[in-house]
C-alpha cells in the first residue's frame, strides 16, 4: 500500500486549478439563471472567451458598422 508522505509532496496542477475555476463559474451561473440551460453566449461570456478571441476595440465595436 503506498502512503503520501506526512508533510505532503502535493504537485500543483495550476491548469486543473484554473479548469476548477472555470466550472465554479458555470455552476455559479447556472444556479442563478432563470432558465432551464445557460444559452452559448452566457457561457462564453462566464468564460470570458470574447476577451481571450478578441482585442478590447473589436470587441467594442458594434457588428452593424463594417
Amino acid at each position: 500500500m503506498n502512503v503520501a508522505p506526512v508533510g505532503g509532496t502535493a504537485v500543483h496542477d495550476h491548469v486543473a486549478l484554473a479548469e476548477i475555476e472555470l466550472c465554479g463559474e458555470l455552476i455559479i451561473a447556472a444556479s442563478a439563471a432563470d432558465e432551464d440551460r445557460l444559452s452559448a453566449d452566457r457561457i462564453d461570456e462566464v468564460l470570458r472567451v470574447a476577451e481571450e478571441r478578441w482585442p478590447r476595440e473589436l470587441r467594442d465595436e458594434d457588428p452593424g458598422e463594417s
